[in-house]
């Protein structure tokens, strides 16, 4: 209604901060030690405790499972005091456990708050992705397409040539076939082992040199790339794969209709949304948690607004972690 006030109003764009420096800090304490689950479930517990200060009514619509309890924040929990906006949440308080656990480059904690309803809901599944930044004809890449169709229309489009474009790809065995049609084209290939949100958003910047990124990797990362693109600007579409019947039939029963739909960003993520990402280790995007001899925390954040198109980066000097959320 005109005149009323956004039901995620300005405030959120530093409470979602918290929420993703909670996180990222408690996972960084076991970057490079070689244990993933460690590293994801500090990131977790740390979310979960910094989201249940928030005064909102709060749904995990996108997030790590579909238990009714579960170690993970899971789809379907809710978070906040039970005061305040009823939000959608989509989460993934680690994203690149991997890197994490290697230290390596790109890893991430990132979060996405919209109105009730915004967000796409879907089961912890893999999504079939693809993505480019602004300012190009809507429908300029499809998911039905060869990726080397795809890779063309986009140098046309920027008015380069094929061998002048780089594609972000997950390297994993299943996308041999993207990488070989990529290749037929004549285009360079950016292999990541992890992350594909990072992936995504690259997509937008220009000193990353990611032209497109095409591949299947997870459904809650599919929804936080869509929430972010909404704020900077680019196309995506996202389909989702099941493993199995049970998988597809779990997808109705959380009112996914036809499981088979080819999504656009717009019905990803939709309406007011606010996005928020925290570099768990040093990225192209964002820098890592650095911590000082005096016990001090720095912290780097993006957060990106879709009703504004404002995109804010933070950088914080926390005095003391073992104060860090108090």
């Amino acid at each position: 209604m005109s005149g009323q006030e956004p039901v995620l109003s300005r405030v959120f764009s530093m409470e979602i901060a918290r929420v993703t420096e909670a996180a990222a800090v408690a996972a960084s304490r076991l970057t490079g030690r070689g244990d993933e689950k460690a590293a994801d479930q500090a990131a977790v517990d740390a979310m979960r405790t910094a989201l249940n200060k928030l005064d909102i009514q709060g749904t995990i619509v996108i997030g790590e499972g579909e238990r009714d309890e579960a170690p993970m924040l899971y789809i379907g929990e809710k978070v906040g005091t039970g005061k305040g906006p009823a939000l959608d949440i989509a989460l993934d308080p680690l994203e690149g456990t991997t890197i994490t656990a290697k230290s390596m480059p790109n890893a991430l904690a990132v979060i996405a708050f919209a109105e009730k309803g915004n967000l796409l809901n879907a089961p912890d599944v893999y999504m079939e992705k693809i993505a480019i930044g602004g300012g190009f004809e809507p429908g300029l890449v499809d998911l039905d397409r060869e990726p080397e169709e795809n890779i063309r229309l986009l140098a046309a489009a920027k008015g380069v040539a094929v061998e002048d474009i780089t594609a972000c790809v997950l390297d994993r065995p299943r996308h041999a076939d993207i990488i070989a049609s990529i290749r037929k084209a004549g285009a360079r290939i950016q292999l990541i082992p992890d992350g594909d949100v990072a992936g995504v958003i690259a997509t937008t910047e220009k000193g990353t040199g990611i032209d497109i990124y095409i591949g299947t990797g997870g459904a809650p990362e599919g929804v936080l790339a869509a929430a972010a693109l909404r704020s900077i600007g680019g196309q995506m579409q996202g389909r989702l794969v099941f493993a199995n019947d049970e998988q597809r039939q779990r997808a109705r029963e959380m009112g996914v209709a036809n499981p088979d739909h080819k999504y656009t960003l717009e019905e990803m993520a939709s309406g007011d949304v606010i996005f928020a990402a925290t570099g768990v280790t040093d990225g192209s995007m964002l820098d890592g948690i650095h911590r000082a001899a005096d016990g001090s925390v720095t912290t780097h954040t993006v957060v990106m607004r879709s009703r504004t198109g404002t995109v804010r980066w933070v950088k914080a000097r926390h005095v003391s972690e073992s104060k860090f959320g108090t």
